[in-house]
């Protein structure tokens, strides 16, 4: 396949909305102007890639109204693939189509240019934020891959094993107060990571797998 093929069905599509098209004008690729309007811009290729966006966004110095303009993607992943192709287009305020070339064909827009003032979720910052307080210390390496992350529940976990571990079997409740972890009772009845066992009505041992978690994280219970 070749750039060269996306060419005749997206000239088709502007002109069907009244735009004279041409191609290769000045280093753009495709090139639409309709009466005193802005030009419309596309650049085409293969993949979205990072030179096409950079290509894109360079265009922007031309005109507002730059689309990047790709083949249509195969399989169950597409629709999520360009759905977050989409938004990263809109970040940089430019315009998504992609073109079906088998087929019936066709050309769909999936972003417009223009500027984007991305929705902030409060309750993604609200987590973000909570977890960022309520973990001690920086356990992780940014960018880890293939290793489990040290998140303030794990911690809290950590503790409470370290806490039966060292003193026997006990009530959440009491756990909760002596430690200073309010959701004790939570984590211990659970049991997310397999570590704890209620051994009574209302009070809890430790596992096996608890006491080999608090040898693997040693270095990390060492700083709770």
């Amino acid at each position: 396949m070749r750039e060269t093929a996306l060419y005749a069905p997206i000239k088709a599509f502007l002109e069907g909305q009244g735009y004279e098209v041409k191609a290769e004008v000045r280093d753009c690729d495709v090139v639409a102007v309709r009466g005193d309007e802005a030009p419309v811009v596309v650049e085409l290729k293969l993949s979205l890639s990072l030179a096409l966006l950079l290509q894109g966004v360079d265009r922007l110095a031309i005109t507002d109204w730059v689309y990047v303009a790709v083949p249509t993607g195969k399989g169950a992943r597409w629709p999520g693939q360009v759905k977050d192709a989409a938004k990263l287009c809109r970040r940089l305020g430019l315009g998504l189509i992609s073109v079906r070339l088998s087929g019936a064909g066709g050309v769909v827009v999936h972003a417009d240019p223009g500027q984007y003032q991305p929705r902030k979720v409060a309750g993604r910052k609200t987590a973000l934020l909570k977890e960022f307080q309520a973990r001690v210390g920086d356990p992780n390496c940014g960018g880890q891959v293939g290793r489990k992350l040290m998140t303030a529940y794990r911690q809290n976990a950590l503790r409470l094993a370290d806490a039966l571990a060292r003193d026997g079997a006990e009530r959440p409740v009491v756990l909760a107060r002596t430690l200073a972890v309010p959701k004790a009772a939570t984590i211990l009845r659970d049991d997310y990571y397999g570590w704890f066992q209620r051994v009574s009505h209302g009070v809890y041992d430790l596992r096996d797998a608890g006491r080999a978690a608090l040898e693997e994280h040693r270095a990390v219970v060492e700083t709770l």
